[in-house]
């Protein structure tokens, strides 16, 4: 018997057999039956309740391979600037943003999503532009890559930035002619000016975790995979994880989580094993993931490591964050101590660093199946795809990169590497596995959005028109793939989760229509009905 029956839909199983169905039967928190609509309304009971799909799609729950859940929710507490094109309407948004909120005299105030190449000016804003919104409190606004921060001159005075402090391993201090700091910040030194932030005690961390799981099951979202030391700071990670693990034991926690742990130091990554974390540890809901480690940054901040020079930048090819030496001993740390890396690289040097260092640490390391995953792969030369096929490295690739990318990466790289940026269809074409991610607030966490992209290589509007190399665009199976069995296998749980299959979990999700009749142009469009997590339903649209 079963507590709760789909029928009369399209039942997209991600499996070979079958590959849909009508219909699916679900008891307690696990799929019990797939298969006719007849077969399956035979299980109901007085107790079972009936949901009629009326033709609309039942899918697995969306599965984000890589974001960031605490910098999505503290989103809502900065200056949106996703709109501004150009710095005097950053400094007007900013002003209003003061005015808005009461801010005090002296407090800090952030930032987010800005985008240079948006901009009718096409550069970066300065300290002096953001002096001009206030000299009375400390401002720092985030680029939407969240790879380069812009900093008031009040900021860089708490965080004792001068003319003395050019030099930052992993990051650089922007310097203007006159040789004095000109607010710019890129990658590590970033931290001078974000450490800064107020600490959060751990019932303002549930609070924004609760806050953003609510938004993201909206979206159809029953799984994430999260960095969120990245926003909270390093040092945090025993104290999220206290955290979770709370929310989880007190049924609070209405999503399953997965923790992808940023320690980029070896005496941190030390320390964390030694209180014998490992990936995989955990519950139904909360588990601890890999290593995650960044290695450059991003194209559009142009601190994406690169093997030769960005256009029109003679001898600039990005910002290593961490230097050769220091990702090896993390990554055979790791791998020696059975902990999974995903490791952030975007840059083609970059790429091929860490496919070395992969390949080197499993050597010394031997492990069945380490599943080593690299985190965006912007960039893939000719040499780096065969790499990622022999040596069978994952590929977590964000989708809605591109609509965001299209306008700046010929700029910045010129049309031959243009070329070997998101291969995704080659990736798919050769066998190498994927997780689909939305890198959120980077990017819109909706897997709709990235769908959309993956399927069209365009953005809601259409453009540009005929998609951007649209011959690696990616089909609707493919890519419903990987935002569920792909990125479940991402984590090793692609035996509990991922597809529509007697004995999984029941992580389910039903759209408002069709997906597969459904005009690709509109995928976007489409909205999510129902949400299901362990087969209860989370979130409804229409019930």
């Amino acid at each position: 018997m079963s507590d709760l029956i789909f029928h009369n839909g399209r039942v997209i199983t991600m499996e070979e057999r079958p590959a849909e169905a009508e219909a699916v039967a679900v008891s307690g928190d696990i799929i019990a039956a797939v298969g006719k609509n007849a077969d399956i309304l035979k299980l109901q009971n007085e107790k079972t309740s009936l949901i009629d799909l009326q033709g609309r799609t039942l899918l697995p729950g969306f599965n984000d391979s890589h974001m960031h859940l605490i910098g999505q929710a503290m989103t809502s507490e900065k200056a949106d600037l996703r709109t501004c094109s150009g710095v005097d309407e950053i400094v007007d948004a900013v002003r209003d943003f003061i005015k808005v909120n009461e801010v005090d005299k002296g407090h800090w105030v952030f930032g987010w999503g800005w985008d240079q190449s948006l901009f009718n000016e096409k550069h970066f804003p300065t300290r002096d532009d953001l002096d001009r919104a206030s000299l009375d409190h400390p401002l720092a606004i985030m680029r939407t890559c969240c790879h380069v921060l812009v900093a008031n001159t009040a900021a860089l005075k708490a965080a004792g930035i001068d003319r003395k402090a050019v030099e930052v391993e992993g990051g650089n201090i922007r310097l203007d002619h006159r040789g004095e700091p000109n607010g710019i910040l890129e990658e590590r030194a970033m931290n001078l000016v974000t450490d800064l932030q107020p600490p959060m005690d751990k019932d303002k961390l549930k609070s924004l975790i609760k806050m953003a799981a609510k938004k993201f099951l909206a979206a159809g979202l029953t799984s994430v995979q999260t960095d969120d030391l990245a926003g909270a700071g390093v040092e945090w990670a025993p104290f999220l994880i206290d955290v979770y693990q709370e929310l989880e034991k007190c049924g609070e926690l209405p999503l399953r989580v997965n923790l992808q742990v940023l320690l980029p130091e070896i005496t941190l990554l030390r320390s964390f094993l030694d209180q014998g974390y490992r990936t995989g540890q955990g519950g139904d809901y909360f588990k601890i993931g890999p290593l995650k480690l960044l290695t450059d940054g991003s194209i559009g901040g142009r601190t994406a490591l690169l093997s030769n020079p960005y256009e029109g930048s003679p001898g600039g090819c990005g910002v290593a964050v961490l230097e050769r030496g220091k990702v090896e001993e993390l990554v055979n740390l790791a791998t020696e101590n059975g902990m999974q890396c995903a490791v952030h690289a975007i840059g083609d040097a970059a790429v091929k660093m860490v496919l070395e260092i992969y390949q080197e640490a499993v050597r010394l390391y031997p492990h069945p199946d380490p599943r080593f995953r690299i985190i965006h792969v912007s960039m893939a030369s000719p040499r780096i795809l065969d790499r990622f096929e022999k040596q069978e490295v994952i590929a977590d690739i964000q989708p809605s990169f591109t609509p965001s990318d299209y306008l700046l990466v010929d700029k910045h790289l010129g049309p031959k590497r243009a070329a070997w940026t998101y291969r995704w269809k080659e990736f798919a074409d050769r066998g190498i596995k994927m997780g689909g991610g939305s890198d959120c607030p980077v990017e819109n966490y909706e897997p709709l959005e990235g769908i959309h992209a993956a399927v069209n290589r365009q953005d809601r509007n259409g453009n540009p028109p005929g998609g951007w190399y649209p011959q690696q665009c990616l089909s609707l199976e493919e890519t419903l793939y990987i935002y569920t069995m792909g990125s479940a296998y991402c984590t090793y749980e692609e035996n509990e989760k991922g597809s529509i299959v007697p004995g999984k979990l029941a992580d389910l999700v039903v759209l408002s229509e069709d997906i597969v009749s459904a005009d690709p142009a509109r995928i976007a469009d489409l909205k999510v009905d129902l949400t299901v997590v362990g087969g209860e339903i989370a979130f409804s649209r229409v019930l």
